[in-house]
């Protein structure tokens, strides 16, 4: 790994004649790494059970967390695509996991629940999820975690207004 701690930050604090950016450096592409290999470590905690996937998961746990709601919302609590909830939520009724209700009020949406097997299978699989995030937060030291809470609150702020931005074009500030 590059130890010029400068370039983990900026690819404008190189030294003279090094390259203006460098992928191991690179700050985007480290938390991209960082995040892939949790996903695909806490897929592992939940593979060959119950047939479900990270995204399944994702959308089981906002249903165990805020109850009914719907598939925008989901979304929204998650920070993941429509499209992604729409293909985890059919996975979970196919497998009777979750159960889809008229809004009266919206005939366009509908409210989604965890029927008492999708409740079951959270209930299982949280203890192992639990497990593995204090697993990850171990190699946090104790008095290092609030900084790396505020510091990760402030990074995903920072990245939804910077995607915004460049989704909607600047707003001025």
């Amino acid at each position: 790994m590059n130890d010029r701690t400068g370039q983990r930050f900026s690819a404008r604090t190189g030294a003279e004649g090094d390259p203006p950016l460098t992928l191991e450096g690179f700050l985007p592409h480290r938390l991209l790494v960082c995040a892939q290999f949790v996903s695909a470590a806490l897929a592992k905690v939940h593979a060959g059970r119950h047939e479900i996937g990270v995204p399944e998961w994702r959308v089981l746990v906002v249903l165990a967390e805020f109850g009914s709601m719907t598939a925008k919302a989901i979304g929204q609590r998650s920070h993941m695509h429509k499209t992604k909830v729409s293909r985890a939520v059919a996975v979970l009724e196919e497998l009777e996991l979750v159960t889809r209700r008229s809004n009266t009020a919206d005939l366009r949406e509908a409210f989604l629940s965890l029927t008492p097997a999708g409740r079951a299978i959270y209930d299982q699989l949280a203890p192992g999820a639990l497990e593995f995030a204090d697993r990850l937060i171990a190699a946090i030291d104790p008095a290092d975690r609030e900084a790396l809470d505020r510091i990760l609150d402030r990074l995903m702020q920072s990245s939804a207004e910077i995607a915004a931005d460049i989704a909607n074009g600047p707003r001025a500030r």
